[in-house]
C-alpha cells in the first residue's frame, strides 16, 4: 500500500487581493469495496472520503469524495489571498486516520 503521503504546491508568495492555483496530491489506494482480490474476496472499502483546506484558520476550500475517485487524488484549486498566513490541508481516511500539510505564503 501507498504511505498515504500528502504533496502540495502553494506559491511562495502573492500580490494582495490576487487569486492563487493551489495543488494538492495524496498517495493513497482509494478502494471502493467492490474489486474483489485473487482469491475472489472482496478488497475492503478505504477512501479518502473529505478534504479541506484552511488559510489562517477559515475554511477556504472543501469537498467530499466518493469511491469513483481514482486512486492518488489530485485536487487544484483557486484561492484569493489578502493577507501573509498559513494554508493546513487536511484528508479524512475512511478508517479515521487524518494525513495533513502545512504550507505558508507571504503577500506583499
Amino acid at each position: 500500500m501507498a504511505d498515504n503521503k500528502p504533496r502540495v504546491k502553494v506559491p511562495k508568495k502573492a500580490a494582495k487581493g490576487e487569486v492563487i492555483a493551489i495543488k494538492t496530491l495524496i498517495s493513497h489506494p482509494m478502494e471502493s469495496g467492490q474489486r474483489k482480490d485473487k482469491a475472489g474476496n472482496l478488497v475492503p472499502r478505504q477512501i479518502i472520503n473529505k478534504f479541506t483546506c484552511e488559510f489562517n484558520g477559515q475554511v477556504v476550500f472543501t469537498c467530499d469524495m466518493d469511491p469513483a475517485v481514482s486512486a492518488n487524488p489530485y485536487l487544484e484549486f483557486n484561492v484569493r489571498v489578502d493577507e501573509p498566513g498559513t494554508f493546513k490541508f487536511t484528508w479524512v481516511d475512511d478508517d479515521g486516520s487524518i494525513y495533513e500539510a502545512v504550507n505558508s505564503i507571504a503577500v506583499e
